[in-house]
C-alpha cells in the first residue's frame, strides 16, 4: 500500500507553546538543551585521544579498545529513535531528565570501570542515555520558540553541538597529558546533573500525539539498526565480504522492512511514513547521511594525520585542529538566523560544496612533506561548510513535519546522521588500506589521499541532495499551513 500524507482540519496542536510564555522560560530551553548536546556530542570524540592510555591502563586488547568506541556509538545509533517515543509518551521534560541522569550514572561507571569489560558496559549505557537526550534538544527547541525565531535558536544548538566536537580532541589531550583518564568521564557528571535537576525545574512539560508506545516497532527498529550499523562497524576487522557482515547487512534489511511494515498499521506508529513523501524531511535526512559520511571519516583520519604525518602529540594535535571543529561555534549561529530570511536550501547546497572543496583541496596537498601551514587554508574551508549545514538541516528537517511530531523528525535525522557516521569510517578505512597503510609517513599519506577524495566525493553528493529541498517559498508556505497542518497517515 502507497503511503500518503491526508490533509485534515484539526485544533492547534495541545503541546503547542502558550502564547507570552516568559522570556526566561525559552532562553533556559535554549541553554538546557544545548548542554544536553553539547555532552553527548563531546563523548562521541573525547574518548578518540584516550585510547593509547586506556589500552595501557586497562590491559586492552585492541578489539577492547575498540570497542569503547563502538558501544557508545551503536547504542547511539540504534536507539535515537526509541528515546524519540518515550518523550512523546511520557513526557519530553521529565524523559530528557531521565535520560541525562542515566548519561551522567553512566559517566561515573565509566570514571570507576577498572577493566576494559566494564568500561564497554558502562559505554553502551552512556550511549543510550544519549540517544533518548539528544533528538529531545530539538523537540524543546521546537516547542519553546516560535517557528519564525527556530532557525536562530537551533543555530546556536548547532554551536554548541559543534563546541563539544571541537573541544573533544583538545579536552582529551589535556585530560589525558596532565591529569587521568577518568576525568574524561568525570567531567560530564557536574554538568549532568545540573541539566537534569534545572530541566525538571525550568521546563515545560509537553507530550506528542502518541500516548502508547508500539514495543514491536521498538523492537525491529532497535534490532534492525543494530544490524546494519553493526556491519560497517566489523568489515574493517573481517571484511566486507564475509559472512558476518553479509548476514548483518541482510538480517538488518529484513528487520527494517518488517519495521516499516509495522509502521503502516500501527495504530500510533513511531515513524509515521508520509512524512518520507515530504521533500523537506527527506532531503535533509539525505544530506545530513552524506555530510556525516564525510565528516566523521575524515575526522577519523586527520586526527590520525597530524599525530602520524605531521608528528603532534594528541594535545598538539587537538589544538591546531580547531581551525577546522571549532569552525561551527563561528558560523552555525549567523547561518541558522540567516536562514530564516533566505532559506535552508542556500545554506545546505553551499555548505556541503565547501566541505568538499575544503577535503579535495587537503587530498592534494598531503605527502610526506606537508607543513601544517598547508593543511589550514582547506580545514578552514571544510569547516565553514560543515558549520552551514549543522543548523539548516536540523532546522529543515524539523520544519517539514508538525510541531508536536518534532522529536520523531529529530530522531530520525539524528539516526541517519549517526549511521552516516559509522559507514564513512569504515568505508574510508577501507580505502585507506586499499591505497596506503601505517609503514611510513609516505604510505600513509598515500592512504590517506585516496580515503579524502572519496570523502570529498560523499560530500558532493549530499550538495546534489540538498539542491532538491525546498525553496524559501515552499518553506514558508508549510508554516502558514502549520496551525492547522494534518498528521502524516498511513
Amino acid at each position: 500500500m502507497a503511503t500518503t500524507p491526508t490533509t485534515t482540519t484539526t485544533p492547534p496542536s495541545p503541546t503547542a507553546p502558550p502564547a507570552g510564555e516568559p522570556a526566561a522560560r525559552t532562553a533556559w530551553t535554549l541553554v538546557l538543551a544545548s548542554l544536553g548536546a553539547f555532552l553527548t556530542s563531546l563523548d562521541v570524540v573525547v574518548v578518540a585521544t584516550a585510547l593509547p592510555t586506556l589500552r595501557a591502563d586497562l590491559h586492552a586488547s585492541l578489539a577492547e579498545t575498540e570497542w569503547t568506541l563502538n558501544g557508545y556509538n551503536l547504542a547511539f545509533a540504534c536507539l535515537m529513535l526509541t528515546g524519540a517515543a518515550l518523550g512523546d509518551r511520557f513526557g519530553r521534560r521529565r524523559t530528557y531528565a531521565l535520560g541525562v541522569a542515566l548519561f551522567t550514572l553512566a559517566s561515573i561507571a565509566c570514571a570507576s570501570s577498572g577493566s576494559a569489560a566494564a568500561l564497554i558496559a558502562a559505554r553502551v549505557v552512556q550511549g543510550a542515555g544519549a540517544a533518548v537526550v539528544l533528538p529531545l534538544t530539538l523537540t524543546l527547541i521546537s516547542h519553546a520558540f516560535p517557528a519564525e525565531k527556530r532557525g536562530a535558536a537551533i543555530g546556536v544548538w548547532g554551536a554548541v553541538t559543534g563546541l563539544g566536537v571541537a573541544l573533544g580532541p583538545v579536552l582529551g589531550g589535556v585530560v589525558i597529558q596532565d591529569i587521568s583518564w577518568q576525568w574524561i568521564f568525570w567531567i560530564n557528571v557536574p554538568v549532568g546533573l545540573a541539566v537534569a535537576v534545572l530541566a525538571m525545574v525550568v521546563l515545560e512539560e509537553s507530550r506528542g500525539n502518541r500516548p502508547q508506545l508500539d514495543p514491536a516497532g521498538v523492537a525491529l527498529v532497535s534490532a534492525g539498526l543494530l544490524a546494519l550499523v553493526w556491519a560497517p562497524v566489523r568489515a574493517p576487522s573481517v571484511g566486507w565480504g564475509s559472512a558476518e557482515v553479509v548476514a548483518a547487512l541482510a538480517a538488518g534489511a529484513v528487520l527494517l522492512a518488517g519495521f516499516l511494515g509495522r509502521q503502516r498499521s500501527a495504530r500510533f506508529p513511531m515513524l509515521p511514513l508520509g512524512y518520507f513523501r515530504m521533500r523537506g524531511f527527506s532531503v535533509a535526512n539525505g544530506t545530513v547521511f552524506f555530510m556525516t559520511f564525510s565528516l566523521i571519516g575524515s575526522l577519523f583520519m586527520i586526527t590520525q594525520m597530524f599525530q602520524l604525518g605531521l608528528g603532534y602529540n594528541p594535545l598538539q594535535t587537538g589544538l591546531r585542529i580547531l581551525v577546522w571543529t571549532a569552525m561551527p561555534m563561528l558560523v552555525a549561529p549567523l547561518a541558522g538566523a540567516l536562514s530564516e530570511r533566505l532559506g535552508n536550501r542556500p545554506f545546505m547546497v553551499l555548505g556541503m560544496l565547501l566541505q568538499a572543496a575544503g577535503l579535495l583541496w587537503l587530498a592534494l596537498v598531503a605527502d610526506a612533506g606537508t607543513g601544517y601551514g598547508s593543511v589550514v587554508g582547506p580545514l578552514v574551508v571544510a569547516g565553514i561548510g560543515i558549520s552551514m549545514v549543522f543548523p539548516t538541516v536540523a532546522n529543515a528537517v524539523v520544519g517539514a513535519v508538525p510541531a508536536e511530531d518534532a522529536a520523531v523528525a529529530a530522531g530520525t535525522n539524528n539516526t541517519v546522521r549517526e549511521a552516516g557516521g559509522v559507514f564513512g569510517v569504515a568505508v574510508l578505512v577501507a580505502v585507506f588500506a586499499a591505497n596506503g597503510g601505517y609503514g611510513s609517513v609516505g604510505s600513509f599519506m598515500s592512504g590517506f589521499r585516496a580515503a579524502e577524495i572519496v570523502a570529498a566525493a560523499a560530500a558532493a553528493l549530499g550538495a546534489a541532495v540538498a539542491l532538491l529541498a525546498p525553496g524559501k517559498r515552499e518553506e514558508d508556505a508549510t508554516r502558514a499551513r502549520r496551525p492547522e497542518a494534518a498528521e502524516a497517515t498511513v
